[in-house]
């Protein structure tokens, strides 16, 4: 990958937004986030800036390990999909627009637990996708289009300690890209090009040095897939832009 510019847009400056653990970009250029576990059912929109506009309550959601989410249309989708401890019988995953009720999806791996911090929707099929993380370096890809059992469709070999934190599919579906704490990979995708396929080709390594932002456990593409955007967990965080 070519070096990656780094432009930081602006500040999150609200005391409820000080634990981002997940992040989507509109096609208005305006982007939703939610915090990490231990919070409420709510997301808050920001502007480009970052800046803080409103809190949405989620009716219909409860948010036990929410980790990441995604844009597809007019309507969010939420992943409570972290297990730490390795105990959930099943994830979901939580579909509506804002101010509406949630539709929940229930989600079982077919072979055993996981813990995952990203969560994919393919804006051309609706096809969902959930990425485990593991500091061993092994990411295995799963995915589902409605309540049941996921299924395993790719497992990535990222290098030792590089943990996904999270992921995305840009909107135009031609880019997918992952992160760890400090690195970002991207894979580009052939017009009706199943993620399976996709996945089998080697990454791209961006090159930038995410580690620089603190605990980085978003990434947002732009809706052509040349640039992504994280905003770090913390008080005041900054929203970032790598590429152009």
């Amino acid at each position: 990958c070519r070096a990656a510019p780094v432009t930081v847009l602006g500040r999150t400056r609200h005391p409820a937004a000080a634990e981002i653990s997940g992040l989507a970009r509109t096609e208005q250029n305006t982007f939703w986030a939610h915090n990490d576990s231990g919070d409420a059912a709510r997301v808050f929109e920001l502007g480009p800036d970052s800046a803080f506009r409103r809190e949405v309550a989620v009716p219909g959601a409860h948010a036990y390990d929410w980790e990441d989410m995604a844009v597809r249309g007019d309507a969010l989708y939420v992943g409570d999909i972290g297990d730490n401890l390795g105990h959930r019988a099943d994830i979901s995953v939580y579909r509506f627009r804002p101010g509406e009720r949630a539709a929940k999806i229930t989600l079982r791996y077919p072979d055993r637990t996981h813990d995952a911090e990203a969560l994919l929707v393919d804006p051309r099929t609706g096809e969902l996708a959930v990425v485990t993380k593991d500091f061993s370096g092994l990411a295995e890809v799963y995915t589902a289009r409605r309540s049941g059992t996921l299924r395993k469709i790719a497992e990535l070999q990222l290098g030792l300690g590089q943990a996904v934190t999270a992921g995305d599919i840009s909107a135009d579906g031609t880019t997918i890209a992952l992160r760890s704490y400090g690195s970002a990979w991207v894979w580009e995708r052939a017009p009706d090009e199943p993620l399976r396929t996709a996945f089998r080709r080697e990454p791209c390594v961006v090159d930038a040095n995410l580690s620089r932002e603190g605990q980085g456990e978003t990434l947002a593409l732009r809706a052509d897939g040349r640039a992504f955007y994280t905003l770090p967990e913390g008080a005041n965080p900054r929203l970032r832009r790598y590429g152009g």
